[in-house]
């Protein structure tokens, strides 16, 4: 069971772990990035009860029609909440002109880093399989792709040597189909370029995906992953 000591100080800062008994299931729902319509469609497909709780593996915003009102549904529903994803944090930090987000940005900031329960994580971008977790840093956690330690799509990639636990759930990086490991679930269907909005659900192990309905964002073949 992790607790906020298995984290470093600012991580520990920005964990939540919650009683996975309390819901009758958990769904775990990919990068949405704006893309509103298909994250309607999704819910609706899901169709989850007050008495389950839907968790985004970050990354609600930019690139697709509208931020907004992404932000606005997952904050408006109390069985609902997201982990900060790369694309928060450039909002948060500065990093990108933040007009556009000013409405939502105190909200980005309050999500947590990681979401933990039982012996599962979502954070956005992954985990080093060779350092503990304690030896992570925020940026880490949002960015982790490739190991070497780098933000890139030449591989090898943290999930396919990462052994557990716990098991990590994630996005960032962009996957033709979900990655299965059994340490390691990947959710970033691209949605935004024309892919899925995919979720998962975490009691029966199935996936529910539903189409994009266009390509909001042109993105070249050699980084979406087919693994």
């Amino acid at each position: 069971m992790l607790t906020d000591t298995d984290f470093a100080d600012e991580v520990a800062d920005r964990h939540l772990r919650f009683d996975a008994a309390q819901y009758d299931d958990i769904y775990v729902v990919g990068d949405v990035h704006g893309c509103i319509d298909e994250l309607r469609t999704l819910w609706d497909r899901v169709d989850p009860s007050g008495d389950d709780v839907v968790l985004f593996v970050g990354d609600l915003i930019r690139k697709g029609p509208d931020s907004e009102a992404v932000v606005e549904f997952v904050q408006s529903r109390p069985n609902a909440l997201s982990v900060r994803g790369n694309n928060e944090a450039k909002v948060i930090n500065d990093r990108i002109d933040t007009g556009p987000f000013a409405a939502f940005e105190d909200g980005l900031e309050e999500l947590p880093v990681v979401i933990s329960w039982d012996d599962a994580m979502i954070v956005h971008g992954g985990v080093h399989p060779e350092w503990a977790l304690a030896d992570h840093d925020i940026v880490d956690f949002q960015e982790m792709r490739g190991v070497p330690v780098g933000n890139s799509y030449d591989g090898p990639y943290w999930f396919d040597s990462y052994q557990g636990p716990p098991r990590v759930f994630f996005g960032h990086t962009v996957l033709e189909d979900p990655v299965v490991r059994e340490w390691a679930i990947g959710l970033d269907t691209g949605c935004v370029y024309g892919g899925d909005l995919t979720a998962y659900d975490y009691r029966s192990d199935e996936f529910v995906s539903v189409p994009a309905e266009e390509t909001y964002r042109d993105r070249s073949d050699d980084k979406i992953l087919d693994v």
